[in-house]
């Protein structure tokens, strides 16, 4: 389909991938059906992953970083925590576990799911670390089994691996591995690592390469059985935006795999396109105006695929990454076009708030967005309050005044 046929047709697929039934049940005291009892229901959080990293969270002081966090949690659901290397354990055995774990607590707190990236990567190396592999691989081991155990309920989804198909150009631990032992080896060797450390944890392999070396990787990785949940695609458009039916495209090509798809690193500008400019690269009205009308239509063309489970934005802010101007807000914290574009979306057109009343079998039967719900019955023999879940396929929820 080409962007125009896929955007028309955008909405239907919505409804029928992000939405379900529920009948809701009201019972009185002696468990018979109250007839006539008004019954709403308002959502409270998706089931759908939005994203971005959270990596300056407490880099902000007083005002700004209430600032930052509270536009974050209204919007957002979803946090990426940096575990880079070289910066993780920047001298060997000087870990900045305290720093990430206040991270992941005030997530917890906010109700935002969390996600730690990356525990492999041939990038941000530690310059202590050695370089022959029979070295690193005992260091990564531990590594790997030491963060995702010591996490575990805090963080339950990681990148794993991250951009294996070009690792073997860098000459340290982890390249020269890759080359030794090929990408496949190498990244399955650390998700089983990894699912070890958390058996019921979310394993992502990560790429940036879209192109047949990536889905060849992927392909050799489910021939392996290699114990990944997900495929993590990164959606970079600092060299200008995709065509949207590229977008859906990549969606169709991974989805192959039988694997959930998680956009993981989705960067649009609103200034001027290029990489590595000179700084300051500033924000314009135009750019803003730009970004806003096609992250909109980005969206929800992904929202529209029944296999992305996830978008993650890169960065919050502006003059994160690069200097870039890609923030939902500005380097200020004050939103962008975008952030007000997303928001209408996620928490408005994709949010569900709906009422109804009993029928004379005590049912009242609504549809919404897959998510956690408040669900508040009203009726003449007294009010009751609970939490569902609203999942795919059967929901019949139970309320008893």
């Amino acid at each position: 389909m080409n962007a125009q046929d896929l955007l028309a047709t955008a909405d239907s697929r919505i409804e029928k991938v992000r939405k379900a039934d529920v009948t809701v049940k009201v019972l009185d005291r002696q468990g018979k059906p109250v007839a006539g009892a008004q019954v709403e229901i308002a959502q409270t959080r998706h089931a759908f992953l939005f994203g971005c990293n959270i990596f300056p969270l407490f880099s902000y002081q007083g005002e700004q970083h209430e600032k930052y966090s509270s536009q974050f949690a209204a919007l957002l659901n979803y946090a990426t925590l940096a575990f880079y290397w070289g910066a993780y354990e920047p001298e060997r055995g000087r870990k900045r576990r305290e720093e990430q774990e206040r991270i992941a607590r005030w997530c917890q707190q906010h109700s935002v799911a969390t996600k730690g990236h990356p525990l492999v990567w041939h990038e941000v190396y530690p310059r202590w670390a050695p370089n022959e592999v029979d070295e690193v691989k005992p260091l990564l081991r531990e590594r790997v089994r030491e963060i995702v155990s010591q996490f575990k309920g805090l963080i339950d989804r990681w990148d794993v691996v991250n951009e294996a198909t070009v690792s073997e150009r860098f000459n340290n631990g982890v390249g020269n591995w890759a080359k030794r032992d090929g990408a496949a080896a190498m990244v399955a060797e650390c998700l089983a690592w990894a699912r070890e450390a958390n058996p019921k944890a979310t394993l992502l392999y990560n790429d940036f390469n879209i192109s047949p070396a990536f889905e060849q990787l992927v392909e050799e990785l489910v021939r392996r059985k290699a114990p990944f949940d997900a495929i993590g695609i990164q959606s970079h458009m600092h060299g200008g935006e995709w065509p949207l039916d590229r977008a859906w495209q990549v969606c169709e090509t991974y989805s192959r795999f039988g694997k959930p798809l998680h956009f993981t690193e989705t960067t649009v500008l609103s200034g001027e396109h290029g990489y590595q400019r000179p700084l300051p690269w500033p924000t314009t009205p135009d750019g803003e105006a730009r970004q806003a009308d096609y992250v909109e239509k980005f969206y929800t063309i992904l929202f529209s695929h029944p296999a992305v489970e996830a978008i993650t934005w890169w960065d919050f802010m502006d003059g994160g990454w690069m200097g870039a101007p890609a923030g939902l807000v500005r380097a200020d914290l004050s939103p962008k076009p975008v952030y007000h574009r997303l928001m209408r979306l996620i928490k408005g057109k994709w949010w569900t708030k709906e009422t109804a009343r009993t029928n004379p079998r005590g049912e009242a039967r609504l549809r919404g967005f897959l998510g956690d719900y408040q669900v508040t019955v009203d009726a003449a023999t007294g009010k009751r309050t609970r939490q569902f879940t609203l999942k795919r396929g059967k929901n019949e929820w139970v309320v008893r005044l």
